[in-house]
């Protein structure tokens, strides 16, 4: 199945700033052919003032799930989103904090409910659509009006978790109107505070998509249903945005490529002048792709692979761990609907012996849902360091003396910066549970396009793994996406907790809203919605060609910023 989009052609204009790049020291192996056979599938154009060879050739673990970022919410997608689109806020080079991007500036108002941003002017969409307060004005209100199946976590998932509501729910949305006083402003009015508004604006979910395209090419004819909604033609041919690379084919399955902007409003020359998403699943062949010069890097190394890969003289670059990987319980099932069986399952678990034998080095075990380097962590919170008699003398209390059988859901074909190898995760745990009595029943789907719907937006499952990358630095974007709101992937309701989030959220002086984070991440390890288990470090790994890349905690990472050598 392939899908071909548009071109674009033109001069550039110039950019505010460039990315800063992470270095990486040349080493002394040369790679014979580096992935010449997938270049000469590109353009190779070098007219961006380079002489090196432009295509890029980077394997991803999976497709994306969507072209359109407003409903997916998987690392893939977004890795293809930053290329494409941009937002009115980007995020500060090799950190995890917000910074003006497609918005120059923004004022908020002293009660937190309005903010006016200044645009860059001069910027088209690759459609040759201008970018303006209208066309942001367009998107927010799109959003803002998504109905039926769009409504899904499995469609506008970062949506309905940050913004809390849609129009048919007023009462409840924090978002509530946009005005476009001038081009070059756009004024953005909340229902109420939303202390990490800013921030969150720098999610691939909310780029800025091009009006025109959006309309002519049905982005919001939504089809399917919540568990298996249908792509729209927008969403598999016709991705518009404003960013440095436009797209060109998806051949679902193979490969997804993109090819330079020329029109781009930026002001670096960019080396990268065609990019091939290749879609290897297996780590195993991302790492033998590498090494016979049929890529030129791969993100989610193997645990085992990058010492060998180093040592090999490749450039392995760590990502600072940004992440969260968790055991989720659908307490729709009646046996994890008990407390002390969510307890026991919590104590079942050696997390050291976990992170030893399945997670990259770095890692580091985790109490609770969100980094130590984020706002609210709590050192005292209560912990379930393993215990495996307890475990047992827990089940008992519950009624289960001999253990239970259980669903367990784990995904398959795919590697994730919290999770680079599910399978061992899933063998791992499984053995570590059953020596307490709990066996499972093994649920393995792939990931793209089976395993999120059925996480995500149906009660057929029970325990499972997930994780999340931080997509920003603020405790709303841990526990809030999580334990917001009830949701089919652990579905409990919990007002106290729902409640408890909603009113931090709204907080705006950091000082008073870290003690409110230290109790919710206290009253949520008592409740037991999940088990925290890791903080996982992801590695990425290049050929020597590649002198630089953009290493970002939250990927935050654009291919125009790699640098590279002939």
């Amino acid at each position: 199945m392939s899908y071909a989009g548009r071109t674009t052609s033109g001069s550039r204009p110039k950019r505010r700033a460039a990315a800063i790049t992470t270095g990486i020291a040349l080493s002394a192996l040369i790679l014979s052919g580096c992935a010449q056979s997938e270049r000469e599938e590109g353009t190779g154009d070098a007219g961006a003032s380079s002489d090196v060879d432009g295509t890029f050739v980077f394997a991803a673990s999976s497709d994306p799930k969507s072209l359109d970022p407003a409903f997916a919410s998987d690392g893939e997608s977004f890795r293809v989103s930053r290329q494409i689109f941009e937002g009115l806020v980007g995020v500060e080079p090799g950190t995890a904090d917000p910074a003006p991007l497609l918005a120059k500036s923004w004022e908020t108002s002293e009660d937190g409910m309005t903010y006016t941003f200044a645009l860059e002017e001069g910027v088209k969409f690759h459609d040759g659509t201008d970018f303006n307060a209208e066309a942001v004005c367009a998107n927010f209100d799109r959003w803002y009006n998504f109905s039926g199946i769009q409504q899904a976590e499995s469609q506008a998932y970062y949506y309905g978790s940050l913004f809390k509501g849609f129009s048919d729910s007023p009462e409840t949305a924090t978002y509530k109107s946009c005005e476009a006083p001038s081009d070059a402003e756009a004024v953005i009015t909340l229902n109420k505070p939303f202390a990490g508004f800013i921030a969150a604006l720098s999610l691939p979910a909310f780029s800025m998509q091009s009006p025109d395209a959006m309309e002519e090419f049905g982005a919001n004819n939504s089809s399917g249903t919540e568990e298996a909604p249908e792509l729209t033609e927008y969403a598999k041919a016709h991705p518009t945005g404003t960013g440095p690379y436009a797209f060109d084919k998806w051949d679902v399955g193979n490969q997804l490529t993109l090819g330079l902007n020329d029109d781009y409003w930026g002001d670096d020359e960019a080396q990268v002048t065609d990019i091939i998403f290749r879609v290897i699943d297996d780590p195993q062949a991302r790492r033998q792709a590498l090494e016979s010069g049929d890529i030129d890097g791969y993100d989610l190394v193997a645990p085992a692979d990058t010492k060998s890969l180093a040592d090999a003289g490749f450039n392995v670059i760590p990502r600072d761990p940004f992440t969260i990987l968790y055991l989720g319980m659908n307490q729709q099932v009646p046996e994890l609907a008990d407390l002390k069986v969510r307890q026991a399952i919590s104590y079942a678990i050696d997390k050291e012996a976990l992170v030893a034998q399945t997670l990259p080095d770095g890692t580091k075990v985790a109490t609770q849902f969100i980094p130590d380097v984020v706002n609210g962590y709590n050192e005292d919170v209560t912990a379930y360091d393993y215990d495996p008699e307890k475990a047992k003398a827990l089940l008992a209390e519950a009624g289960y003396p001999d253990g239970f059988t259980v669903d367990f859901n784990y995904p398959t074909g795919v590697s994730r910066p919290y999770m680079p190898t599910p399978e061992q995760v899933f063998t791992n745990l499984t053995a570590q549970l059953g020596e307490v009595g709990i066996k499972v029943n093994p649920q393995p789907n792939k990931w793209s396009p089976d395993y999120l719907d059925r996480v995500q937006a149906s009660d057929d499952h029970g325990l499972h793994l997930l994780g999340w990358t931080g997509d920003y630095n603020d405790t709303d974007n841990f526990v809030g996406v999580f334990f917001g709101q009830e949701k089919p992937e652990f579905g409990f309701n919990n007002p106290e907790i729902f409640k408890s989030l909603e009113d931090a959220r709204q907080v705006s002086k950091l000082e008073e809203q870290t003690p409110l984070y230290e109790q919710i991440n206290e009253d949520i390890a008592e409740f037991v919605p999940a088990v925290p288990l890791a903080h996982p470090a992801p590695s990425l790994a290049f050929a020597q060609r590649v002198q630089s890349y953009p290493a970002s905690p939250v990927n935050d990472e654009v291919f125009n910023q790699i640098k590279l050598s002939k």
